[in-house]
């Protein structure tokens, strides 16, 4: 084995955002530009005694470029001493399934390739991003540090040997490291059996429980078939679009109501199972759909919260719970009826991190359809839809019936986001600009029905480790006649690979029960167009409708 050094130069732009860094297939296709990440990555976290003796693993969704990706960072994490490499087997691996391997074999971190939820295929998007051992994601100290060593790098370390077989389980030798192919489901299934009550589960399918899983051709396929399939006795066919491809079967591995339209048809029809869900790309990410009813991401984690104690590993209650700022203040009030800590935390999974591990919570989630818990340090769609399904089958009763007694306890929590999608830059920078403008004025005035409690840009105070991170997003917080709560939060994005997003999320609290069951649009119409107005959207970009609106 031969390490050569490749002489190169910088790239701009190698920022890792909230998931890492993402990027189209054609950007990392630039000869040195993945390479250039890695070997900035390898500088950042290198231990001073080196690598030696240390374990790396590599996985991915499967997308484009992941199997050419793979053998760049083995063969750069040979060259940086590495004595272990853990693989999924053909390179698949979910992204929980890498947080839980990282822990359960006591690995030095984890190279993680993917996009999550964008669109896959020789022309859509690639990602990688870097997990700590403890299984979550690089924090930002971590992050910016990678970015400022990728804007002076000028050589990398590389070693000269032919690609690993990726197909065959086992282990090989490349000079002193061990390189093993492991099973990509294995070790997640046997977490998932000490979490929750299959028996139970089992019993439920057995009564005549049915269920349409759509994988979406992603990365959970594999693991749906074995779980609900294999050894829950769910029929087969039960699962869907269940073999990953690298572009996805040409679909957007995103599963809201608007990219998973067949199963959301399906769910809306006479023809209706009982339940219904699906995964993104990476597997970290959920939607769940009872027969006629979806379940509104304002909803899951308050309804998983107060639910949890149906589940073993759950039974003895929970420390906490966290929410990202944007997702939906529903989980707040079960906090406050269980007496536990509930914090609000910045968007990306990585600010749970500290809690989780100082035991300050047990359950988490973003509004963007994920959740899950003290198991791993990532989102796990394949968690949150097992944990639904261990609670109808300790409560037998329907989803529609759970979210309308969850309504009658707590009240409902109307919430949508208003996603534009690639905005040019600049113009999205200035629709941030001009509502930052206006929060200092906002405190106090009313604006239609809603009275102005308070106007910021949030700013997160890690009580764990006393980091602070600001510009987090815009929050205009608002009572109305009813001292009912409402809110508007706008971000940008770091998920997407062109230009910007500008996400609008609209919120308000109902604790009338004849007016629960709305449609959500239309009992926040008057907040919506609010929103609307305050960021002058049309005028500043040019867009007067949304591109996704969940």
């Amino acid at each position: 084995m031969t390490i050569f050094t490749i002489q190169t130069q910088p790239f701009e732009g190698q920022k890792p955002g909230t998931s890492g860094l993402r990027k189209k297939v054609t950007v990392f296709q630039q000869p040195h530009y993945l390479a250039n990440f890695v070997a900035s990555l390898f500088a950042v976290i290198k231990p001073a005694d080196g690598f030696a003796g240390k374990t790396l693993v590599i996985g991915g969704d499967g997308r484009f470029y992941n199997d050419t990706a793979i053998q760049l960072v083995i063969k750069m994490a040979l060259a940086q001493g590495f004595s272990k490499i853990l693989i999924g087997q053909n390179g698949i691996l979910s992204t929980p399934a890498v947080s839980n391997i990282i822990r359960e074999y006591g690995a030095f971190g984890g190279v993680i390739l993917s996009a999550s939820h964008n669109a896959g295929g020789p022309d859509g998007d690639f990602g990688i991003k870097f997990n700590i051992a403890n299984g979550g994601p690089a924090p930002e100290k971590i992050t910016d540090a990678i970015y400022a060593y990728s804007q002076t790098i000028s050589r990398y370390d590389i070693v000269d040997c032919v690609d690993v077989n990726l197909s065959t389980l086992g282990t090989t030798h490349v000079g002193d490291a061990a390189i093993t192919i492991i099973d990509s489901v294995a070790d997640y299934v046997v977490l998932m059996q000490k979490l929750f009550d299959f028996d139970a589960i089992r019993a439920l399918f057995q009564s005549g429980f049915s269920m349409r899983f759509d994988a979406m051709h992603a990365v959970t396929g594999p693991y749906a078939h074995k779980i609900f399939e294999d050894i829950l006795g769910a029929p087969k066919g039960t699962v869907v679009n269940g073999t990953p491809l690298s572009d996805f079967g040409g679909h957007h591995p995103d599963p809201n109501l608007v990219h998973a339209h067949e199963l959301y048809a399906l769910m809306m029809s006479d023809a209706a199972p009982d339940f219904g869900a699906a995964s993104d790309g990476d597997g970290d990410r959920n939607l769940v759909i009872g027969r006629g009813m979806p379940v509104a991401p304002s909803d899951a984690l308050a309804v998983l919260t107060a639910n949890a104690h149906h589940a073993p590993a759950y039974a003895t209650g929970l420390s906490g719970v966290a929410r990202s700022m944007p997702t939906s203040c529903a989980v707040d009030r079960v906090a406050q009826a269980l007496g536990i800590e509930c914090f609000e935390t910045p968007t990306g999974w990585k600010f749970f991190g500290n809690l989780l591990d100082a035991n300050r919570i047990t359950l988490c989630g973003e509004e963007s359809a994920g959740a899950s818990s003290n198991h791993v340090r990532e989102k796990d769609g394949l968690w949150a839809i097992l944990l639904w399904l261990n609670i109808l089958a300790k409560t037998r009763v329907s989803v529609k019936a759970l979210l309308e007694n969850h309504w009658a306890q707590f009240g409902q929590n109307y919430y949508t986001r208003h996603d534009f999608e690639e905005i040019e830059t600049d113009k999205a920078n200035a629709v941030m600009t001009h509502i930052k403008a206006q929060l200092p004025s906002l405190a106090g005035q009313t604006l239609g029905a809603f009275t102005v409690q308070s106007a910021d840009d949030f700013s997160y105070h890690d009580p764990i480790d006393g980091s602070v991170s600001h510009n987090q997003g815009l929050r205009v917080l608002f009572t109305d006649g009813a001292n009912e709560s409402a809110r508007i939060v706008y971000r940008l994005s770091g998920t997407g690979t062109v230009g910007a997003t500008i996400r609008m999320y609209i919120e308000r609290y109902e604790g009338e029960p004849s007016k629960h069951g709305q449609d959500s649009q239309a009992a926040l119409t008057e907040l919506i167009q609010l929103a609307y107005r305050l960021a002058n959207i049309e005028a500043l970009t040019g867009r007067d409708i949304a591109d996704v609106v969940t």
